[in-house]
């Protein structure tokens, strides 16, 4: 390897060598640093591993190596542009290390690889501007191969062209890549580090501003008083900025004239892109921290995803900073706030991501004219950067992944298409989808309708089903929010969709919560799972019936609502029964109709009286039969109270033979048996139903209640085919009003009428158990056998044409025969020991031949 120059004949004259390095042109530059007229020469090469140098003036010359002791003193800066070119220039001479070098290595962008060099700085009188140790501390260092092992990946503080803060034609290039660099979390763990940083450059910013301090380099020496080190300066010069800065937007759009200058920044408070970056700049030059302005493209105001950038002037301008060892990137335009171009407004909303941003991060946002300045191992295309998913800044604080697709722009695959985005923590889930006039390209103002898209959230992320109602192009944005939080959604990520075609699909029922399944925040409100997973549509079977079971960590209320395109509110009530126990809520669906259904349930505390009832899921069932017979609906007046739950147990009810609110009667007759823990409640049980035909007996005599001392029979006989609401109240003295405890749908397929029971009075109480005849309908001229168990009876009888008296047997049981004769109606009686009245406990009716049921 060998170096050979040009002569420098006049003063800041560049003097220019070129050199090949594996395909790549570097451009060297000497200056006179004494800033004389001296003619020089510069000779530089290696030989045998050992770097030569060479400098002639006019007062003569001298040859030195690596063994010299006394080696002229050189400053060596470096340039790099987006080419591949280098330049190194003379400046203020300083010391100059040479080692061997390694021969034949592989450099990025720069004529000497591996090394570190000291940054040459113009002479100032103010001692301010002398470097800090941190940015001061770099030595140039070539190194031989056998002493280095082979790497591209070696990262290195770059030479730079001038003092930090002049602006010229290829400024501060880094020379190497990132894949050693040392990550955000490393440098600063949390951003609340600064919470005293920040508190006092805001405070101090409003203090300048009434004092009417305009000046920059004051303005940064006072908000960085106190500051440790340039890490703790830089975030004061941030704070300062973002909160002091606004965008001038009218300058922007060209209403009045751009602010430019720096102190017409800070003395009207706004200033455009190039204003926030150039005041950093001149911030940083006053704390001698290396600051630049880097000019690009971004994905903000005025971009266009479907135009090309290529065919655009850059149009945003940024900084890059050296501190903690490395370069890193930041945007105080951007993290000042933000542009409502519908009102034609900024909005000062601070946003601490645009702080020290990881490259791999800022690059999806904001491409630099050098894509040096990507500080990426490997610098992507702008066509790459085109192509790349719109992602905002929430997008990567809320730690999201976007798994699927990969690329901006999304073709539909037999009308559909999948998004998929994984998150690290639980969060809320909204998405927009929005078509494109296919004559103007631009959006339209109306959202496409939520039956269009399938969003299931989970504790991982989501998953969101597009489907499209016809062919064109959408726009699809995303929007967050952590699980629990209070306010908006944030905008999160923008996508593209095109739609070639649509396939023939049953139409999807409208979803205004949009998430389909458990919905984010659902644990936050008692509810642990599912019993369906909801991230597909639950098949219902061919009888048209489904449940949906949620598990909670606490007693919680429950409504839920079904629609479907041909359901009314009337019928869509009688489709639901809803069952609330203190660890789940139960919700059976009846779907009468062929198609698609949204079952949506809302909950809340069980204590919080008139709390308001909170989304907790959404459920998507598709019904592939033809529809049911409206008689088999659930009854009309069903209550929130189906089956044993948390009215029962307040109760003191338990050990249900029906644990659920559903009970099939095949031979229209069933027993519903539960213990009762509270002596002194009081029971009553209610049938009802709406029956075509109209029944012999009222539906009371349908149903006999039997209370022994901890035991509670409910007996049923359903009068014909049909389905029957069983409804059960208690009270305790002195109360006066039944309480609703439960109600239970009880279905009879049974086409055989049902025989009804006696009619029972008030005597007929706790105690009382009738074994036979167990029908209320006797034939006449008949010798009946009754047995009955009546506490605390001194005498039973059965009356009639005549009295019959039932005697007592071992088991306590009043046993005996009566003859129904030509009565119309017997009565069983009883003396009870308190009072020697008699009481009718309950009557049989006996119909005559001709009557018929």
């Amino acid at each position: 390897m060998s170096f050979t120059t040009a002569k420098a004949q006049t003063d800041q004259q560049p003097i220019t060598t070129k050199t090949s390095n594996r395909g790549h042109q570097s451009e060297k530059t000497a200056t006179d640093s004494n800033n004389d007229t001296q003619k020089q020469n510069f000779d530089f090469k290696v030989e045998n591993g050992v770097v030569k140098y060479k400098l002639q003036n006019v007062s003569g010359s001298h040859e030195n190596s690596m063994r010299d002791e006394n080696s002229t003193k050189v400053c060596l800066t470096n340039k790099s542009n987006r080419g591949g070119s280098q330049s190194v220039e003379q400046n203020d001479p300083k010391p100059l290390t040479i080692v061997p070098i390694q021969e034949n290595a592989v450099s990025h962008k720069v004529l000497l690889e591996n090394f570190e060099g000291k940054l040459c700085e113009e002479q100032r009188p103010s001692t301010k501007r002398q470097l800090s140790a941190e940015s001061a501390a770099k030595s140039v260092s070539v190194r031989k191969r056998s002493t280095v092992k082979k790497s591209q990946e070696e990262i290195v503080k770059p030479l730079s062209v001038a003092s930090p803060g002049t602006q010229s034609g290829r400024p501060y290039l880094p020379a190497v890549s990132s894949s050693q660099r040392k990550p955000r979390k490393l440098l600063l763990s949390s951003t609340d580090i600064f919470n005293k940083v920040d508190t006092f450059s805001i405070k101090k910013g409003k203090e300048l501003r009434e004092l009417e301090v305009f000046d920059a380099q004051k303005i940064a020496c006072a908000v960085t008083e106190g500051s440790r080190n340039d890490l703790e300066k830089l975030r004061a010069i941030w704070i300062w900025l973002c909160h002091n800065i606004e965008y001038d937007l009218e300058g922007y759009l060209g209403i009045s004239q751009k602010i430019c200058s720096s102190d017409e920044v800070i003395r009207k408070g706004k200033g455009v892109c190039s204003g926030y970056s150039s005041l950093c700049v001149e911030m940083c030059r006053e704390l001698a921290i290396e600051c630049v302005g880097v000019s690009g493209y971004s994905k903000g105001i005025g971009y266009k995803a479907r135009h090309s950038l290529a065919e655009k002037r850059s149009d945003h301008e940024w900084n890059a900073v050296f501190v903690g060892g490395q370069w890193w990137l930041l945007d105080a335009c951007w993290g000042a706030g933000t542009v409502d171009m519908k009102s034609k407004t900024f909005v000062k909303r601070y946003d601490d991501f645009y702080f020290l941003t990881e490259p791999s991060e800022f690059i999806n946002s904001h491409f630099p004219d050098d894509e040096t300045w990507q500080l990426l191992t490997t610098p992507i295309s702008m066509e790459e950067f085109e192509m790349r998913p719109l992602k905002t800044s929430a997008f990567y604080q809320f730690g999201l992944t976007l798994t699927q697709p990969t690329q901006y722009k999304t073709i539909t695959d037999d009308g559909e298409a999948i998004v998929s985005v994984r998150s690290s923590r639980p969060l809320t889930f909204s998405y927009e989808l929005r078509q494109q006039d296919p004559e103007t390209g631009t959006l339209k103002q109306e959202e496409v309708d939520s039956s269009c898209g399938l969003l299931s959230v989970t504790q991982q992320g989501m998953k969101l089903r597009l489907l499209p109602p016809e062919p064109g192009a959408y726009e699809v944005k995303l929007f967050a929010r952590r699980e629990g939080e209070p306010g908006v959604l944030r905008w999160v990520c923008s996508l593209e969709l095109e739609c070639p075609s649509i396939q023939k699909r049953q139409a999807l029922p409208d979803n205004p919560y949009l998430n389909w399944g458990l919905a984010a925040g659902s644990s936050a409100l008692g509810v642990k799972g599912c019993s369906i997973a909801g991230e597909e549509a639950v098949e219902v079977g061919e009888g048209g019936e489904c449940k949906v079971i949620l598990h909670t960590t606490r007693p919680l209320m429950m409504v839920c609502e079904l629609t479907h395109h041909e359901l009314d509110a009337a019928t869509a009530k009688r489709c639901l029964a809803l069952q609330i126990t203190a660890e789940q809520l139960v919700c059976n669906v009846l779907c009468p109709y062929k198609g698609f259904y949204r079952l949506s349930v809302f909950v809340r505390d069980y204590d919080s009286g008139s709390g308001t009832f909170q989304n907790a899921g959404n459920y998507l069932l598709h019904c592939q039969s033809q529809g049911l017979n409206p008689n088999v609906l659930y009854p009309a007046d069903l209550g929130l109270w189906c089956g044993p739950g948390m009215r029962t147990q307040e109760a003191g009810l338990s050990h249900f033979s029906h644990t659920g609110a559903i009970v099939n009667a095949p031979q229209g007759r069933c027993n519903i048996t539960f213990h009762c823990a509270t002596p002194d409640l009081q029971i009553h049980a209610v049938l009802c139903a709406e029956l075509h035909e109209e029944a012999h007996f009222p539906l009371s005599r349908y149903v006999l209640l039997t209370f022994t001392e901890t035991k509670v029979t409910v007996s049923v006989c359903a009068p014909r085919a049909g389905v029957y609401r069983l409804a059960l109240y208690g009270r305790k003295p002195p109360e006066q009003d039944y309480m609703s405890l439960c109600d239970f749908i009880i279905r009879s397929v049974c086409e055989k009428p049902g025989d009804p029971f006696p009619g029972v009075y008030s005597a007929w109480g706790r105690g009382c158990v009738l074994l036979e005849p167990r029908t209320g309908v006797l034939g006449p001229q008949r010798s009946v056998s009754f047995r009955v168990r009546v506490s605390g009876a001194q005498r039973v009888c059965v009356v009639g044409e005549k009295r019959t008296d039932l005697k007592m047997n071992k088991s306590r049981v009043w046993e005996g025969e009566a003859v129904t004769g030509n009565a119309t109606q017997l009565k069983l009686a009883a003396v009870i020991k308190e009072s020697n009245d008699m009481h009718v406990l309950m009557t049989f009716d006996v119909l005559n031949l001709e009557n018929k049921l």
